[in-house]
């Protein structure tokens, strides 16, 4: 049994006891302390919180729960329903709400569920006032309402629709190029909300033949729901097979995009960004921003535009505020997580779709075609388990002072760029272990830098052990 507590929510797997998992008592606590916050933060009497949720089978549990928590803390709940994150995050802005609750625990298996919290812009909340939700949890002094003070419940099957609607009215969305294309498009939605929300916007983009996999959202994933190439070859075989144009994988929560060509090849988790970037900058010049371990392909597709690039910390929230400070048109992560601003401040795979299908139409090329015009780099993932009484921060010191004469950057870990290639090292949250991410032109040249890396950190392990 797990739970994972952190400054963007609460994480866990469902069933055993308390404090060692995410059961009923801990989604109350927790659900309770968002909404004490809540009012904290917003100095309001009575609040408006939008919830959602994927198709998990955990999910209607956790739902019942925590609307029913928020409703004792005297909150207005609007319930979207079976949902998607992104469709939560914007359903916050559209409702005028104080703040928003995704239960998802997004690439996560079936074990596991998550509160996800929004603030009043539907954007997570950031680590100072995670810390805030953190404390109120550990210390739970919650007032709830009388009864003649509760909060009301109401349901927006309306929001999918809305989403939907802002997306197809986006300056650089063109449905009529999508339209004449005459695309058949494939689609996985491994058991989740993606199979309510992806029909919907593929015909609502003029998508003229849809072939959709594990479509129904039972919550039984078909395959592991995160969309890396290992766990997506039904998909890549369907594309061939059906003579798709292009297939798209999503994960259970639907913010993350994985695409497929219409040779059945993955077009790459990490080019998501690149290819829809290299779209938006080739119509709206502007800065792009993305985390320190994503390819570094999204900064020569900036630069190519004659733009500026940044990294940011790892974390959705922290490529957000980079974001917002460089005033970038586009941004995101390396796990095909796209961020427009143009639509909201959040991991998006709906607009990833619409952007990438526009994209093709336009340019009138195979999806193949489109990931051979770009430059390709490979990133080796790899971790080293140490024990507890290991000082992983002086390792890391130990690193960048070895690597000094490098661009070292410590913002997050110690990431170090040498001419052609690039490794990151970080230290997890939770257990001793350090992750060790490279990239280079070619997979052997990054396993070869990363065991390298290793390497040293052995020697710095033995060296402090004489």
């Amino acid at each position: 049994m797990s739970l994972i507590k952190s400054i963007s929510g609460f994480r866990g797997t469902i069933g055993g006891k308390e404090t060692e998992a995410l059961t009923p008592i801990d989604i109350v606590k927790f659900t309770s302390a968002f909404a004490q916050f809540i009012k904290e933060s917003s100095k309001k009497d009575k609040l408006k919180i939008v919830i959602g949720r994927d198709a998990r089978i955990s999910g209607e549990m956790v739902s019942h729960l925590a609307v029913g928590t928020l409703m004792g803390m005297g909150v207005d709940v609007v319930d979207t329903g079976l949902s998607t994150t992104p469709t939560v995050e914007m359903a916050v802005t559209d409702q005028e709400a104080d703040g928003g609750i995704i239960l998802t625990a997004s690439h996560n298996p079936i074990q596991w569920n998550a509160l996800k919290l929004l603030n009043g812009k539907g954007e997570f909340i950031n680590a100072k006032e995670g810390q805030r939700v953190l404390e109120l949890a550990a210390n739970p002094n919650f007032l709830f309402a009388d009864v003649m003070l509760l909060g009301s419940y109401s349901k927006d099957d309306s929001s999918i629709d809305k989403h939907i609607e802002h997306i197809i009215n986006l300056p650089l969305v063109d449905v009529e190029s999508i339209k004449k294309a005459k695309f058949k498009v494939c689609f996985d939605a491994v058991n989740s909300t993606g199979g309510i929300v992806l029909p919907k916007l593929l015909k609502a983009l003029g998508v003229s033949s849809i072939v959709g996999l594990n479509q129904e959202p039972t919550g039984h994933f078909a395959h592991n729901p995160e969309p890396l190439p290992e766990n997506i070859t039904e998909i890549c075989e369907k594309v061939v097979e059906n003579k798709c144009d292009v297939g798209f994988v999503v994960d259970p929560d639907v913010d993350r995009l994985a695409i497929v060509c219409e040779n059945g090849r993955s077009f790459g988790e990490e080019y998501t960004l690149v290819a829809i970037s290299d779209y938006v900058l080739s119509h709206t010049p502007g800065n792009t921003v993305s985390n320190l371990s994503s390819t570094r392909a999204l900064r020569d597709i900036t630069e190519k535009h004659g733009q500026n690039y940044y990294a940011s910390a790892v974390g959705e929230v922290n490529v957000v505020e980079l974001m917002k400070e460089k005033n970038a048109i586009i941004g995101g992560e390396g796990n095909g997580g796209v961020i427009y601003p143009e639509l909201h401040y959040g991991r998006d795979a709906l607009v990833g779709i619409a952007l990438f299908l526009t994209l093709l139409a336009k340019k009138n090329i195979k999806a193949s075609a489109l990931r051979d015009s770009y430059p390709d780099y490979f990133i080796s993932k790899n971790k080293m388990e140490l024990t507890a009484d290991i000082n992983v921060d002086k390792i890391l010191e130990e690193i960048a002072k070895k690597y000094s004469s490098y661009d070292v950057i410590t913002i997050d870990g110690v990431k170090i760029n040498f001419d052609t290639q690039w490794v990151h090292l970080r230290k997890s949250n939770t257990e001793p272990i350090i992750r060790i991410y490279s990239e280079s032109d070619n997979i052997t040249k990054a396993d070869h830098l990363a065991k390298v890396i290793m390497e040293d950190i052995t020697n710095i392990i033995r060296d402090d052990m004489k």
